[in-house]
């Protein structure tokens, strides 16, 4: 990891504070890789849900002054913290162990496993768990996987797609989970607009 931490820094051209932080979060990143990817995903992931409801106010003129649902960041925060940082780090780990770089195609295969595996599991593991937070019972559960799981599908494959073929072929693996949660800001606000 130090080549990787070393050149990012040397690369980024930061003033000193941003420098600081950014050596930081790599030191705690060597130190405590799940914990730091589990926190990261959990910050980015209330981010995405509070971007989705100023764009929704924005969207339906309202005044973006008003109270914000703090639920949501919260459930969107929780999930980030105790799934996807997590899970994303040990599938990215994973990954490299069951189909090593040396092996023909190696790019290829990677991006299958996770657009035709972990994509759908992942997806599925979302609307259950914010259905669980939201205190909705089975019925709204099977109703949300009817309705929204394969529109949801489809737009995780176009959009994800080239962002995980990039991650998962150029991305460093430690920084891998952090390179996800940028895009999943974005990736966020569309699924929590899939809730309204």
């Amino acid at each position: 990891m130090a080549p990787a931490a070393s050149k990012l820094r040397a690369e980024a051209g930061l003033g000193p504070l941003p420098r600081r932080a950014l050596s930081q979060y790599l030191r705690l990143l060597r130190l405590y890789p799940v914990l730091t990817k589990a926190a990261t995903s959990g910050i980015l992931s209330a981010l995405g849900n509070f971007l989705a409801q100023l764009i929704e106010k924005k969207q339906k003129k309202e005044n973006c002054s008003q109270k914000l649902d703090v639920s949501g960041p919260l459930r969107y925060a929780i999930y980030g913290f105790f799934f996807t940082g997590p899970l994303g780090h040990f599938f990215y780990l994973l990954m490299e162990r069951w189909i090593p770089s040396d092996v023909p195609l190696a790019g290829i295969k990677r991006l299958l496993l996770d657009r035709l595996l972990f994509a759908p599991a992942f997806l599925s593991l979302f609307f259950l768990v914010m259905n669980f937070l939201e205190g909705q019972d089975t019925a709204a559960f099977t109703a949300k996987m009817k309705s929204r799981f394969w529109p949801a599908l489809r737009m995780n494959w176009r959009v994800w797609t080239p962002v995980q073929f990039i991650n998962i072929n150029y991305i460093p693996v430690q920084f891998r989970v952090l390179f996800a949660n940028l895009v999943a800001l974005f990736w966020y606000a569309y699924l929590a607009s899939l809730g309204k």
